[in-house]
């Protein structure tokens, strides 16, 4: 178990859409409670399966589920070590469209009726601003992992680029997957319901509510630019060594990650056990 103290406190502005998590930053390493159910679980899952993919390491940022005491109470959650180096700050695209357009990104987007323009859009301007030349190949991975792992809170806060002192840009690993595999069991996916009825129900928020269409879209736009490498046994002993959450927890990760494995077999790049 891991003690964390009011300083170690940090508000963001990047809220989630359902409320926003606890959140410390103590020496190199971020701490999220969970908020709504099991979000630190489904960091911690997606992470590992990350590492079971084309992507590097540098790609996506790895979490480990935590018991946290803060005060008098004692919460689950996650941590991750910071990815920030020296001089380098993140930048939601939400604030970087505003600060050099004095507009919102997300109104802009949802102006526009087409999806696929949507998509253009964001990826054109983020690549005009930064200077960035492969950024719609990096919302292709992204829109991949979300459509696969059904994160539903994907929005314009919740997409980032880095930035250092002097101005340059660089891609962020990809983070905070904490919506994803119906996670929220407080308020919109209780556990005892049946899980494929409520994977049916879940939406995007990118550009639409289809996960399908907005990864398609960016598939055909700017290629398909990941492939995972795991199978059933690889699901199972990453939930087995995961060591605070309940089993009837993890038999649901279970059935939701294997469902969307038989759903999107072409993501699949072998037929591991």
């Amino acid at each position: 178990m891991v003690e964390l103290f009011k300083q170690d406190i940090r508000t963001e502005n990047r809220h989630s859409s359902k409320g926003n998590q606890l959140k410390w930053f103590d020496g190199d390493t971020w701490y999220k409670a969970d908020y709504a159910g099991y979000e630190g679980l489904a960091e911690y899952v997606i992470s590992n399966l990350l590492g079971l993919s084309t992507l590097n390491a540098q790609e996506y940022v790895l979490y480990e589920t935590e018991q946290i005491r803060y005060g008098n109470l004692i919460y689950i959650g996650c941590s991750s070590k910071t990815f920030l180096q020296s001089g380098w700050q993140l930048i939601t695209l939400e604030r970087l469209f505003q600060n050099y357009y004095n507009e919102s990104l997300y109104k802009s987007l949802y102006a526009m009726r087409n999806h696929e323009n949507r998509i253009r859009f964001l990826v054109e301007q983020t690549e005009r601003i930064t200077g960035l030349e492969d950024f719609g190949g990096y919302m292709s991975k992204l829109l991949a992992i979300d459509a696969f792992f059904l994160n539903e809170d994907r929005h314009t806060h919740n997409i980032a680029v880095l930035m250092d002192g002097m101005g340059n840009y660089n891609y962020c690993p990809i983070f905070d997957n904490g919506a994803a595999l119906l996670s929220d069991i407080t308020m919109d996916y209780p556990l005892g319901e049946n899980t494929g009825d409520l994977v049916g129900k879940v939406k995007a928020k990118t550009f639409c509510q289809d996960f399908e269409e907005q990864m398609e879209i960016a598939e055909q736009l700017y290629g398909q630019q990941i492939k995972f490498d795991f199978g059933e046994k690889d699901v199972s002993r990453i939930l087995e060594n995961e060591k605070y959450y309940p089993r009837g927890i993890k038999d649901r990760v279970t059935d939701i990650i294997l469902g969307q494995m038989r759903k999107y077999q072409y993501l699949l790049q072998s037929k591991r056990g």
